[in-house]
């Protein structure tokens, strides 16, 4: 790893605790950001240029009654930008700075969803399902997002049931193409099928590689995998565990520059490692149920 250990500054989420909490990458300086999130937090993601951490609250699973908000990197200045019941359960949250949009997947939405920074222009991109029936099926569940901005392309991860095998990870265009519709769109790619439970996906531009956690069982679950950005369906090789032994892993995020990622799991666990999986560190232990993390290369004091 090249990044000095204790450069920039890492955000994660605190469902149980309800909080927004920041860390220096070697551990040290945690605080509590913002207290009091009590409606089921799960991703989070910098906007270091605007000076802004956004997050997103799941709200109850089974009423149309998620939000997001945004606060200072110092915790003052606390809004909500999408408000409750525009979106219904959403889950990671990724920025396109290039083209000033949120990117998220909202889960029992069955959806992946953009917007402005300032939460305007909300837009549904893909829709999985329709009404109580389809949301039963949590094969139509959308649970983690990443933008390939270079390519224009969208990729999200559709979770299945528990433990079921019947995870998948799919990719499309930035934009609907004319005459279609979120429901109906023609240029859906399955990138990879039969995964245990894919949660968070985070792209590594610079190498082309994309990276996803998976809580599902072991051996294939409770992992950080990653595979080549840019493969064909006839040449796309099996995704390799770079990471394991998760307690239920759900956050990841990567810092290209330093060579290395960080991960968080539901049973308070923040990881540091290389981006090969080596040099794998805990930095943090018993810090509640965390869910999602970003890392921003900006040091705040």
């Amino acid at each position: 790893m090249t990044t000095q250990p204790e450069n920039g500054t890492l955000y994660f989420l605190d469902m149980s605790g309800g909080r927004l909490v920041s860390v220096k990458p070697d551990g040290t300086g945690l605080r509590t950001v913002v207290a009091g999130v009590a409606d089921h937090p799960d991703g989070v993601i910098v906007d270091a240029a605007a000076g802004h951490v956004y997050w997103t609250n799941m709200g109850i699973p089974s009423a149309n009654d998620g939000s997001i908000e945004r606060v200072d990197l110092d915790g003052h200045s606390r809004t909500v930008i999408v408000s409750s019941g525009n979106a219904f359960t959403p889950k990671q949250i990724q920025l396109d700075a290039a083209s000033g949009k949120l990117y998220w997947c909202d889960r029992e939405g069955m959806r992946v969803m953009r917007a402005d920074l300032d939460g305007s222009q909300i837009e549904t991109l893909i829709q999985t399902g329709h009404g109580e029936t389809d949301r039963r099926d949590q094969r139509n569940w959308c649970v983690g997002v990443a933008v390939d901005h270079a390519e224009a392309k969208l990729y999200w991860t559709q979770k299945g049931a528990d433990n079921a095998g019947e995870g998948r990870i799919f990719r499309a265009g930035l934009e609907i193409r004319a005459g279609q519709t979120p429901t109906d769109r023609d240029d859906i790619e399955l990138v990879y099928g039969g995964l245990p439970e894919p949660i968070d996906l985070d792209i590594d531009h610079v190498n082309r590689v994309l990276y996803w956690t998976d809580r599902g069982d072991p051996p294939r679950g409770n992992t950080v995998n990653r595979a080549p950005l840019d493969s064909q369906p006839t040449d796309r090789p099996e995704p390799e565990i770079i990471f394991n032994h998760l307690m239920e892993g759900i956050g990841l995020a990567l810092d290209v520059v330093g060579e290395r990622m960080f991960i968080t799991d539901l049973a308070g666990s923040v990881y540091i490692a290389s981006l090969d999986g080596a040099n794998r560190t805990t930095l943090l232990a018993a810090q509640g149920n965390l869910t999602g993390i970003a890392y921003t290369d900006a040091s705040i004091r």
